[in-house]
């Protein structure tokens, strides 16, 4: 037994990664560097758009601030679907960032050619390539629907783990585990895939048999997007109207 305990402890596991990473070393803390470089880029570009549209405000809007607009009536009208009339202006700030985030994140990994761009170990990638951002992103959207509950209810938000009955209890603690693990493998998941699936293709095929590919990835990519910011939407209003007497004859 003691021999066995001491092969275990000649390999470590939990010092085992996989794949090389560009890491930046912060005190005794290590950062991937190749994720917030992308997530940088992905925040300037935001940044400069909205800059953009804003400057230089037309009644009848055209170029970038038409584009910007459309965008912030679609995630007004998203928003609004999921949270109903009466609730839904406050959230759309943070319903609308994670939307344009994750969406700009996943077509920058399929229209950019992160991969030209040589680091001293890794490789650049879309932000939502990492399992560390779509677990940051859906651990945001938890503390969102928990926020957004206590805030209405105060203590009496923890009233819905027990009904209808107290037996459900663990089942709803389990639920509150379970949303940000699925919302951030769902998200990352898909993008991997995509990704691995785009490579592996011009690798065999180097020009036109990946086109079709990648326009089918620019699509999904966005559906991921448009998935991850409904589906906040929908938590943050389960946490607002509970099991639902309130609210619902807006749907």
């Amino acid at each position: 037994m003691l021999s066995v305990l001491n092969a275990f402890n000649a390999f470590p596991l939990a010092e085992l990664e996989v794949g090389q990473h560009f890491l930046w070393q912060l005190g005794s803390l290590k950062i991937h560097g190749q994720v917030f470089l992308t997530s940088w880029f992905v925040i300037g570009i935001l940044v400069i758009a909205s800059l953009a549209a804003t400057r230089n405000v037309q009644k009848i809007p055209s170029g970038i601030q038409n584009f910007m607009e459309y965008a912030l009536e679609f995630i007004r009208d998203l928003a609004k679907n999921q949270l109903g009339e009466k609730e839904y202006r406050p959230w759309v700030p943070f319903i609308g960032t994670l939307f344009l985030f994750i969406f700009v994140s996943n077509w920058s990994g399929a229209l950019i050619p992160w991969k030209l761009i040589k680091l001293p170990a890794g490789e650049l990638a879309a932000p939502t390539n990492d399992i560390n951002t779509t677990v940051a992103l859906a651990l945001l959207t938890s503390l969102a629907y928990f926020y957004a509950g206590f805030s209405k209810k105060g203590l009496g938000y923890f009233k819905k783990y027990i009904e209808p009955t107290p037996i459900l209890l663990p089942i709803a603690i389990l639920e509150d585990f379970t949303k940000p693990l699925s919302l951030s493998f769902r998200l990352f998941g898909n993008i991997l895939a995509d990704e691995l699936v785009v490579a592996v293709l011009v690798l065999l095929v180097p020009l036109f048999v990946p086109l079709p590919v990648m326009a089918l990835g620019l699509f999904t990519s966005a559906i991921q997007a448009l998935v991850f910011a409904t589906l906040a939407g929908a938590y943050i209003h389960e946490a607002l109207e509970g099991h639902g007497e309130e609210g619902h004859e807006e749907h």
